[in-house]
C-alpha cells in the first residue's frame, strides 16, 4: 500500500503531500461542523427554544460551509501543484540521467520503452502522489479524529464504528500482493507491444520487401491480444476489490446506525443519536475514497518502480585530466553484464595512434562488448581501459569524447537539412569541407541532384537508401576530424559499391588516425595492420591477414569458410543471370 522508495523519490516535494492533508483534515472539521450545527437546531427544536436562539447553530453552519468551501478549493489546487512540480522534477531527473548515461544501455529498456515510462509512467506517478499519497495519510488521520469527537457522546457506538474501519484495508492488503503480479505484467505487456509497434513501424519497408508484413501484422494482433487481456484483468481486479470495499464500508456503517438507534432507545438524546447516525458514514469514506485511489496507485507504482530502476544506474565513472594521447588499449580487461557470466576473459588489446586494427569472429564471441569498453559505455570488472596511458576513468568525458567517433550499422542521421547534420558535427564547417566530404564518399552527384546541402533527411533517413545513409554518415563523421574512429559493422546491410567506398575510406583514414574495424565479413578486414581474432569472449590471434592464414587456426578457417559461400553465391547468381537471359 505504501513504498517508501517512491515517496523518497519526490524529494522535497513532500511538504506539499503534507500540507494537502493538513487541508484535508481541515475540510472534514468543518464536515463535522456543519452536521454539528444540524444537530445543535434539531436539539433546539426538541427543547422548544425561541426562533432566535437558531441564529448561533446557523452562524456556525455558514462559517464551516465557508471553511469547507476553501478547503475543497485549496485541496484541489495543493494536488495540482503537488503533481505539476513532481511531473516536472522527475522529468528532469529522468533526462539528466540519460544524459549522464550517455552512450550506455539502459539496460535492456528500448528507446520506445524509455519514451513510455519518461512520459506516460510519470503521469501515473503524477496521480500516485497528488491522489493516492495525501488520501492515505488523511484517511489514517481521520477515523481516530473522528473517534476522538464521538466517543464522549457514545463511546460503544464509536468503538464499534473504529473497529470496522481496519477491515478495508485489509480487503485492500488481501488484492494488493495479486494486484501487484497484475500492474507489473501490464506494464511489461504495455511496454512490449509499444516497444514492437516501434520496430514494426521502422522496419516496414524490410518487411514489405521480404513479405514479411503479414506475418509481424499477425504477431501485432497477438500482442494487442495479450495486452487487451491484461486490461481486462486489471478491470476484474479493480470492480471485485471495490465491491468488497463497498460492502465493508456500508456494513460498517450501517452497523454504526443501528448501536445510535439503539442507544436512542436506551436514552441516548435525539440530537446525538442523530449525530452519530450522520457521522458515521464519515468514518469510512476516506478509506473508500483510499480503496478508489489505490488502483491508480499500483499503475503509477508499476511505473515508479520502472523509474527508480533507471535512476539507479550507475553512471559512467569519469576523472578530471584531459586527454594527452590517443593510444587505446584494454590491458587484461575482463567484464560481465549480470555479474555471473563474463562475455570477456583477460581480454588485452592495443590500437596505435594510427593504423587499422580490426577486431573479428563469429557472433557472441565480445567483439560489441569491447566496442562498449572504448566508447566509454561501460566500465570493467577487471583490468583496465586506458587512453594515452590514463586510465579511461580518469580523464573527463568531454575530453575523451572530442577525440573519438563511433559509427555503427545504424548511426542516427536527424531530421534536418545535410547542412544541419554536418554542423552537429562541428559548428562552423564550410560548405566546402562538407562538399569536399560528400566528394569522397560519392555522394556529392546526389546530393546536388537533389535540393543540395539544404535538401532534408526524413525521420530514420528514408529517403534515401540504406548504402547512402551510411556514406552520410561516414561523411559526417569525417568533417568530426577526430582522432580515433570506431566502425562497427558500418558496412552490414548495404550494397556492395557503397561498402567499396565506406572500405576505401578507412584505409584511407587510417593513415593519419587510429581506425578500429568490427566486422563480420572478413574481406573487408584483409588490409588492416592488426586483427584480433576472439572466441568466447577471449583473444585467441592476433597479427595481419597474411600471419593469420598461415597460422591456420580459427581466422583462417573462418576466411575461407566465407569466402567459399561467397564463390557460391556469385556462382548461383551468375546461373541465375544466364537463364533469365
Amino acid at each position: 500500500m505504501f513504498d517508501k522508495e517512491l515517496l523518497k523519490l519526490i524529494g522535497g516535494n513532500r511538504k506539499y503531500v503534507v500540507y494537502t492533508v493538513l487541508v484535508m483534515v481541515l475540510g472534514m472539521l468543518a464536515n463535522i461542523g456543519i452536521t454539528a450545527s444540524v444537530c445543535w437546531a434539531v436539539y433546539f427544536l426538541i427543547e422548544g427554544y425561541e426562533p432566535l436562539a437558531y441564529i448561533y447553530p446557523a452562524i456556525t453552519a455558514v462559517v464551516a460551509i465557508v471553511v469547507r468551501y476553501v478547503a475543497f478549493r485549496c485541496t484541489g489546487s495543493l494536488k495540482d501543484m503537488l503533481g505539476r512540480k513532481v511531473k516536472k522534477d522527475l522529468r528532469e531527473r529522468t533526462y539528466d540521467k540519460i544524459l549522464r548515461l550517455g552512450v550506455r544501455s539502459t539496460d535492456g529498456m528500448s528507446m520506445a520503452g524509455l519514451t513510455q515510462v519518461s512520459m506516460e509512467g510519470i503521469e501515473q506517478l503524477d496521480l500516485y502522489y497528488s491522489t493516492y499519497l495525501p488520501q492515505f495519510f488523511f484517511s489514517m488521520i481521520a477515523p481516530i479524529l473522528l473517534f476522538c469527537i464521538c466517543v464522549g457522546i457514545d463511546w460503544r457506538t464509536s468503538l464499534v464504528l473504529l473497529a470496522c474501519v481496519p477491515l478495508i484495508p485489509v480487503s485492500i492488503v488481501a488484492v494488493s500482493k495479486y494486484a501487484k503480479k497484475i500492474f507489473a505484467k501490464y506494464w511489461s505487456k504495455y511496454t512490449s507491444m509499444g516497444d514492437a509497434f516501434l520496430d514494426s513501424v521502422q522496419g516496414l519497408k524490410e518487411l514489405k520487401i521480404f513479405k514479411a508484413d503479414a506475418a509481424r501484422h499477425k504477431k501485432m494482433n497477438a500482442s494487442a491480444e495479450e495486452f487487451r487481456k491484461i486490461t481486462m484483468k486489471v478491470l476484474v481486479m479493480q470492480l471485485a476489490s471495490t465491491t468488497i470495499m463497498d460492502l465493508v464500508a456500508y456494513g460498517g456503517a450501517g452497523a454504526g446506525i443501528a448501536l445510535a438507534i439503539v442507544g436512542l432507545i436506551n436514552g441516548l438524546a435525539p440530537a446525538a443519536a442523530l449525530f452519530l447516525v450522520l457521522v458515521a458514514v464519515e468514518f469510512f469514506l476516506p478509506l473508500r475514497s483510499l480503496g478508489s485511489a489505490f488502483h491508480v496507485a499500483m499503475n503509477g507504482a508499476s511505473a515508479g518502480r520502472k523509474i527508480i530502476s533507471l535512476l539507479n544506474l550507475p553512471d559512467p565513472v569519469w576523472g578530471k585530466e584531459e586527454v594527452t594521447g590517443t593510444q587505446l588499449q584494454l590491458n587484461g580487461v575482463t567484464f560481465s553484464y549480470d555479474g555471473k557470466r563474463d562475455v570477456l576473459k583477460d581480454v588485452s588489446m592495443t590500437f596505435p595512434e594510427k593504423g587499422m586494427t580490426a577486431i573479428v569472429g563469429e557472433s557472441g564471441c565480445g567483439k560489441s562488448t569491447v566496442v562498449n569498453m572504448l566508447i566509454g559505455a561501460y566500465r570493467p570488472k577487471a583490468g583496465e581501459v586506458t587512453v594515452g596511458g590514463k586510465p579511461l576513468e580518469s580523464v573527463t568525458r568531454e575530453s575523451y569524447y572530442s577525440h573519438i567517433a563511433s559509427v555503427s550499422y545504424n548511426t542516427y542521421i536527424f531530421n534536418d537539412s545535410v547542412r544541419a547534420n554536418f554542423e552537429l558535427a562541428k559548428q562552423n564547417v564550410s560548405d566546402e569541407e562538407i562538399w569536399a566530404a560528400l566528394e569522397a564518399v560519392n555522394l556529392a552527384d546526389f546530393i546536388k541532384e537533389n535540393g543540395g546541402l539544404d535538401k532534408v533527411i526524413t525521420e530514420d533517413a528514408n529517403n534515401v537508401s540504406g548504402g547512402q545513409k551510411q556514406r552520410l554518415a561516414l561523411a559526417v563523421n569525417l568533417v568530426a576530424d577526430k582522432d580515433i574512429y570506431v566502425f562497427d559493422e558500418a558496412t552490414s546491410n548495404i550494397d556492395i559499391e557503397s561498402e567499396a567506398i565506406i572500405m576505401r575510406n578507412i584505409k584511407a583514414m587510417s593513415a593519419e588516425k587510429s581506425v578500429i574495424v568490427i566486422s563480420h565479413r572478413l574481406a573487408n578486414v584483409v588490409p588492416a595492420d592488426n586483427i584480433y581474432f576472439m572466441e568466447e569472449g577471449e583473444v585467441k590471434e592476433h597479427g595481419s591477414h597474411a600471419e593469420l592464414m598461415a597460422a591456420s587456426g580459427g581466422y583462417a578457417k573462418l576466411f575461407n569458410a566465407q569466402k567459399e559461400l561467397e564463390e557460391g553465391y556469385k556462382e548461383m547468381t551468375g546461373i541465375a543471370a544466364e537463364v533469365s537471359v
